[in-house]
């Protein structure tokens, strides 16, 4: 079962819109961190992903593990959140 969503995305990221369309249309919630708005946060996203980029969408299950998925990767992230 998820526990929560994260997504750090940025204002100018296609694949972020599109991986919130899709949680959105699964009825799921999420938190966004914008890293345009929260600069901060970038190297909490870089040490989650090992990635510089977005959509770095997080998944945390009611048992506390995570899983991480980078980009829009529906292969990924579909099974993840069901």
């Amino acid at each position: 079962m998820v526990k929560n969503i994260t997504i750090f995305t940025t204002n100018t990221c296609a694949y972020c819109q599109m991986v919130k369309k899709y949680l959105t249309a699964k009825n799921m919630g999420y938190e966004e961190v914008n890293l345009d708005d929260n600069p901060h946060r970038r190297a909490e996203a870089h040490a989650l992903s090992g990635a510089m980029t977005v959509p770095v969408t997080v998944v945390t299950k009611t048992d506390d593990s995570k899983e991480v998925i980078v980009g829009y990767n529906l292969a990924k992230l579909a099974p993840a959140v069901n």
